[in-house]
């Protein structure tokens, strides 16, 4: 599935993943291959996603590689949309 994460700022990273964990209003939850539509608003808290799609220019160093080899984004708020396999998180 295709993530691409935008900031006020710019496009931080698009690209295949394999799965994408966003912080809900209602807890966290996870996006993989083939879920249903879903628009969402998002809390403060971190996005996580495995793959390795493309990191825009200078803003790499926005992420951080775990140990489970998830990239991890922290945010303060945004919404998310899934549809048709991709997924656009728009973040603060």
């Amino acid at each position: 599935m295709f993530l691409e994460i935008v900031t006020p700022e710019a496009s931080l990273v698009h690209g295949e993943v394999e799965s994408v964990t966003v912080p809900g209003v209602n807890g966290p939850f996870q996006m993989l291959n083939n879920h249903a539509p879903i628009v969402s608003t998002l809390i403060g808290g971190t996005v996580l996603f495995k793959g390795e799609p493309n990191f825009s220019e200078g803003f790499k160093g926005k992420f951080t590689k775990q140990d489970d080899g998830k990239w991890a984004l922290d945010i303060n708020s945004g919404t998310v949309e899934m549809k048709e396999n991709k997924i656009i998180v728009l973040a603060d």
